[in-house]
């Protein structure tokens, strides 16, 4: 429920901050007070469009916050929860509109949309006017009133739940029916490809090993020769080899007679280098002896890199990619023969949830139609005491033929405010009034099973006054006792059967006038009670009445 509102900048208001309470609050107030002022800044921050001029004279902004209690309401919950924006027992939304036109809007504390706003908006509040909020002209409410009246809340989740399951594995069977033959294809493809790379069986770290064996292959003549050249110029050399030159420089320094130190580590230097140039020879020789020339063995691995090669090129990827390649191939191939033998599994499927779809669907069509008759009996009772006898509300149940989330019909109140006419869309007849009076009535009767728990009535006594306004007032108070209803009222006898009052007033300097929202004490809500029976000058006899008044709204 609504549990407070401040209002900053906002038309004459500079300044507001209120406190509602569960039960009835009626705001009265002279004309042009600002008795709606109220209700135009909650629509502000429900999401309702804001204009420039709404903002105060003088003020760069405007600003609404409205305080919500929800922890007995299960539908706002869960929203915030789903959206991210929980926080807590309560929720605050807030609005604010600049003098350059621009707007802001926030839920908890965090930025939101405007579409965010209506869309929580009414989940919180429900209110009845010509208003943009007038949930009683949307079909999707009709439907939502009727289940709730029915106690079919559960059934109605069970059939949207169903639709969902059934409308789910339609669309997959659909889908894969419709490309039947593009995935045939495709899996013919597939398989041509898989069984290719099959072939090739290309092992792990072999094209590497390939690559580097047909490059020594294909060198084996030329490195042959080389090994060849270098022995012979480290031995056996016809004209003078590395062995027989060093040979030669260290038997000079052999046969020295004196030798310094230098000589000494010279000679030295040239027997060591003399060794290992022997052991040099030794392993060119072994690489000479081990050394194969098989042109055989080349022309098998340039075959076999050929092949790689080729597959490579044709899939337009590089060789050492071939065995990701491979693996996707057989996944794909794999996914596509596990759908087209789920076609037939996907066809069972439907048809069983299609089976507890209609028979979901066809209990609820049942409850639904029987409360139909009953909902609009209850409904036209409560307008006949609205002085509306003559109107009747006829609950239409039209067939669509199809599945849906909501069922196999679709539900609209309709309405014949005259004997002999037929009943037409509320939209399309109520006016202001009637359907103030026809949003009472229909809460009325919904009103143990309604899930917004903020009813706000605006204009609900437009036409009526006597007797009929008393009964207005104890429809509210009525109302208000299972929830929060908040009225605005021109009428005393709307007025004294509210559980909390508020009197609007505007006052003015001569240079600024401002409206004040105030909440009245049992004393002053006396005399507003007295004002609106007698007009501006108060008697003993009306404060009287007014008293009188009071004491039988609370029988």
């Amino acid at each position: 429920m609504l549990t407070s509102l401040t209002i900053k900048n906002f038309t004459l208001v500079e300044h507001l901050d209120m406190e509602f309470s569960p039960g009835m609050t009626t705001i009265t107030g002279e004309t042009g007070a600002g008795k709606s002022l109220v209700l135009d800044a909650l629509g502000m921050a429900l999401g309702d469009r804001g204009d420039t001029d709404r903002i105060r004279a003088g003020a760069d902004r405007a600003e609404v916050s409205a305080v919500f209690a929800i922890d007995n309401n299960p539908l706002a919950s869960v929203w915030l929860a789903d959206n991210d924006l929980a926080q807590g027992s309560e929720c605050l939304m807030r609005r604010i509109i600049t003098s350059e036109g621009r707007s802001r809007g926030f839920i908890n504390g965090q930025p939101a949309t405007m579409q965010q706003l209506q869309q929580l908006g009414e989940l919180m509040i429900d209110i009845h006017s010509q208003h943009e909020h007038q949930s009683l002209l949307k079909r999707d409410t009709h439907r939502r009133l009727l289940d709730l009246f029915a106690d079919g809340e559960a059934l109605a989740s069970e059939v949207n739940q169903r639709y969902r399951d059934w409308h789910g594995v339609r669309q997959r069977l659909e889908d894969l029916e419709s490309h039947a033959d593009d995935i045939e294809a495709r899996r013919v493809l597939l398989q041509f490809q898989a069984e290719e790379l099959d072939a090739l069986a290309l092992g792990e770290n072999e094209l590497a090993e390939l690559e580097k064996e047909q490059h020594l292959l294909a060198n084996a003549e030329h490195i042959l020769r080389d090994s060849h050249a270098a022995l012979t110029l480290c031995r056996d050399g016809e004209q003078g080899d590395a062995r027989t030159l060093l040979g030669q420089a260290l038997h000079l320094l052999q046969v020295q007679p004196d030798k310094t130190t230098y000589l000494t580590e010279a000679e030295n230097l040239l027997d060591s280098a003399l060794i290992q140039l022997d052991e040099a020879a030794r392993e060119i020789q072994r690489h000479i002896d081990s050394f194969d020339l098989n042109p055989e063995r080349l022309l098998e691995v340039e075959e076999r890199l050929s092949l790689v090669y080729q597959l490579a090129r044709k899939h337009r990827v590089k060789p050492d990619a071939l065995a990701e390649l491979h693996r996707q191939l057989r996944e794909e191939l794999e996914n596509l023969s596990a759908g087209q033998g789920g076609i037939e599994g996907l066809r069972q499927q439907e048809a069983t949830l299609e089976k507890a779809l209609s028979a979901s669907e066809s209990k609820l069509s049942a409850l639904r139609k029987s409360a139909a008759k009953r909902f609009a009996e209850a409904v036209n009772q409560q307008l006949a005491s609205l002085a509306m006898a003559s109107a009747s509300l006829l609950v239409d149940l039209a067939p669509t033929g199809t599945h849906s989330p909501q069922g196999r019909e679709v539900v609209e109140f309709k309405l014949s405010t005259n004997p002999g006419q037929p009943h037409r869309p509320l939209i399309r007849i109520a006016s202001g009034g009637e359907l103030s009076r026809i949003s009472l009535a229909i809460q009325v009767v919904a009103a143990r099973h309604t899930d917004i728990p903020t009813l706000v009535f605006d204009e609900v006594d437009v036409g009526i006054g006597g007797a009929v306004a008393e009964v207005v007032g104890r429809l509210l108070r009525q109302l208000g006792e299972k929830g929060q209803v908040i009225c605005v009222t021109h009428l005393p006898q709307v007025a004294s059967c509210a559980h909390q009052h508020m009197l609007a007033s505007k006052h003015s300097n001569g240079a600024v006038a401002q409206s004040q929202l105030v909440a009245l004490t049992p004393e002053q809500r006396v005399d507003e009670i007295a004002r609106m029976l007698g007009g501006a000058t108060i008697t003993a006899n009306t404060r009287a009445s007014a008293g009188e008044m009071l004491k039988l709204s609370r029988e």
